[in-house]
């Protein structure tokens, strides 16, 4: 790969929120981690190694700041309200598709076993119950967006 090609793919894993990715070809080994440091990546060509990654850096320290200051808000809303998470990592979807209407809206009631959101991986479409009964205060994420595992996906007020 060309540094150039580095830099691209380095710039875009920063804006994509994902917290460490793991690259591996014949020729190019690339391990890029999140911290509360900028990102920081490894190259490794050839068997030659190279640390890489100085305008990513300028890249992910927003992304970074941007993601704490959104938690801790939401860690004090988790005391007060029951908190949809997501059981596994991939992308969130409030339809099940895309001329649909949503499975839940602000204020909607639900009850245990109620569709909320589907979450797709590996191409897989699974749908994500609700495992209390109460009403949806807040949607803790956009749609189509990607979504970590035991990441707040609603707050449900009991």
């Amino acid at each position: 790969m060309k540094p150039k090609e580095i830099q691209d793919l380095l710039e875009f894993i920063a804006q994509s929120g994902l917290e460490e990715v793991n690259i591996e070809t014949q020729d190019v080994k690339i391990t890029t981690k999140k911290s509360p440091s900028p990102i920081a990546a490894q190259v490794i060509s050839n068997g030659a190694q190279i640390m890489h990654a100085p305008q990513a850096q300028l890249a992910a320290a927003p992304v970074a700041m941007k993601e704490e200051t959104s938690t801790k808000p939401a860690a004090a809303d988790e005391l007060k309200y029951k908190v949809i998470k997501s059981p596994l990592i991939g992308t969130f979807y409030r339809s099940p598709g895309p001329n649909e209407d949503v499975f839940v809206n602000l204020g909607d009631a639900v009850s245990v076993g109620t569709t909320v959101c589907i979450i797709e991986a590996m191409k897989l479409f699974n749908e994500i119950e609700s495992e209390f009964v109460g009403k949806i205060v807040k949607i803790l994420v956009q749609d189509a967006t990607p979504v970590e595992y035991d990441q707040p996906l609603y707050f449900v007020e009991a």
